[in-house]
């Protein structure tokens, strides 16, 4: 293998933390993991590497949700998904996205910051599946971009003000689906070589026994905890790309 030790660290730690994490939000393995692999791995590697540990533990914690499932709700947010996914791939190979990645971690700074210091912020109850289809399409494309599908539904499935389970299991479905697209896109153009499957191997069980564990938490948060992890899982994401992008921007 010829990943320093260092890097090899780096990567299950990462996976190990990012699995506990999405096993009590429903999301947020790409969020944590790809804010501790950015320090080490270039995007073109963090990316599918946070793409197929995401998915991984998708899978594992599914059967340890019961109910919450609508599909009338999450078949628009999967639709715009599906569509905005091959544009995130097509920015990660033919575009500079640190300048983007550099706005969306302003962004989900600023709206993790809000959430947190106002307890009962607006709905939005207009604009119908229309609008729910929009939000699942920037997730779309920002997993296809990072492999970070599940930021747009948290915040998306907030502000329509979706009781926990609901927005559980709408996140689950939506990055079960948005993952295995994004892997697919990689996969067809070229993303998958020898060095991410070799790290696949490493992040498949560094992660799956914590993704577990996290788990079986979720059923002990109630709705108003749940809300605040989301929040701030979302603010320390934000804060983690304002960080590691304006580095890679200084050093040019």
């Amino acid at each position: 293998m010829s990943e320093s030790w260092s890097t090899i660290a780096l990567v299950v730690t990462g996976a190990a933390l990012a699995g506990f994490v999405q096993g009590v939000s429903g999301f947020a393995f790409s969020l944590v993991a790809f804010g501790l692999w950015a320090w080490a791995l270039p995007p073109q590697v963090a990316a599918p590497l946070a793409v197929f540990g995401a998915l991984l533990g998708q899978v594992a914690s599914f059967a340890s949700i019961r109910g919450g499932f609508d599909l009338r709700r999450i078949a628009p947010l999967v639709i715009g998904g599906a569509l905005g996914v091959p544009l995130g791939v097509f920015l990660l190979h033919n575009a500079d996205p640190l300048h983007f990645r550099l706005a969306i971690g302003a962004l989900l700074t600023l709206y993790g910051l809000y959430g947190l210091a106002v307890r009962n912020p607006p709905r939005v109850e207009a604009g119908g599946v229309g609008l729910d289809a929009f939000a699942g399409l920037i997730g779309g494309l920002l997993g296809g971009l990072a492999g970070m599908s599940g930021t747009v539904p948290a915040i998306w499935t907030q502000l329509r003000g979706w009781k926990r389970e609901l927005r559980r299991a709408t996140m689950q479905v939506y990055n079960v689906v948005m993952h295995l697209l994004t892997l697919a896109a990689y996969a067809r153009t070229g993303g998958l070589d020898a060095g991410a499957l070799r790290l696949f191997a490493l992040v498949a069980p560094a992660m799956l026994i914590p993704s577990l564990l996290g788990a079986r938490l979720f059923h002990r948060v109630d709705d108003r905890g749940f809300e605040r992890l989301v929040l701030a899982l979302l603010l320390a994401s934000g804060l983690g790309m304002l960080v590691s992008t304006g580095r890679t921007l200084w050093a040019r």
